[in-house]
């Protein structure tokens, strides 16, 4: 393969409110190995859970205009249940000739696989609240008793987590607790983790569960769908240049640049892509 052949060779973006699409990242990279990544973070927005929609939406839409001009990525994935069921129909409308990777609970595959019946989601407020995700239940766990818990904080928790802090147990337990129904002699088997930051916790939450649970992480499946929808070219070599990560702050601090640098992403300026904060 030439190098211009390779030059031509577009990059994905993955998108997300923080530092949770790092999972989809992480599980995309493995599957796509010839293409460069660029990771934005709207760490000037986060966290999308508490916004109200009509704000929110319009944040979302405006920011892929300056993303999408500036990078003209071969797809986007959208690594985020919030922003994706909020906006995700809003962002195909507005721009038809991307290619958009969704992020949306992992109902239908919790549906298929629990045994008992008793399936919680654990998500965002802004999440739960959508009728996108209660949709999801109605078209695929209609059989199922289906519990959704918005926590306010564990996208928060997950982001201190990640970047070294301690966490407090017992402020943990509260927030995942809603999630276990203990219901006419069955137990909920399967915990949905409809946040891409949650699973940087699974770890905490297996060791603090009132029972064992499934955790669904949909990150592979996103993963895999990105596979499926980005042309495999052969023969093309990861593009010198890439990775990096993009926050439309422009002030990450330094454990999160430490972090981006462990990830093997060097930090880009979020004024390279216009980003009005």
């Amino acid at each position: 393969m030439t190098a211009a052949t390779r030059n031509e060779l577009k990059p994905v973006l993955v998108f997300d409110s923080g530092i949770g699409g790092l999972t989809v990242l992480r599980e995309a990279r493995l599957l796509m190995p010839e293409r460069g990544f660029i990771y934005v973070a709207d760490d000037a927005g986060f966290p999308y859970g508490g916004w109200e929609e009509e704000p929110l939406r319009a944040r979302i839409v405006s920011l892929f205009r300056d993303l999408l001009a500036a990078y003209e990525p071969e797809a986007v994935i959208v690594a985020c249940n919030t922003a994706f069921t909020l906006a995700g129909g809003d962002l195909r409308a507005a721009f038809p000739a991307m290619r958009f990777i969704g992020t949306v609970p992992a109902v239908k595959p919790a549906a298929e696989r629990t045994r008992s019946g008793l399936v919680s989601v654990l998500a965002t407020p802004g999440t739960v609240k959508r009728a996108y995700t209660r949709d999801l239940i109605q078209s695929f766990a209609s059989q199922c008793h289906v519990r959704l818990v918005g926590s306010e904080n564990l996208a928060r928790m997950a982001e201190a987590y990640i970047r070294g802090e301690t966490l407090d147990d017992a402020q943990v337990l509260a927030e995942i607790a809603p999630c276990f129904v203990d219901k006419d002699g069955a137990r909920t088997d399967i915990v949905v983790l409809a946040c891409t930051h949650y699973p940087f916790l699974a770890n905490v939450f297996r060791r603090l569960a009132p029972w064992p649970v499934d955790w669904l992480d949909p990150a592979e499946a996103i993963a895999r769908q990105a596979r499926r929808m980005v042309p495999l070219v052969e023969g093309a070599e990861h593009p010198d240049g890439f990775d990096f990560a993009v926050f439309t702050s422009g002030q990450p601090n330094f454990s999160t640049r430490r972090l981006m640098q462990g990830m093997g992403l060097s930090m880009a300026s979020a004024d390279d892509a216009g980003f009005c904060r």
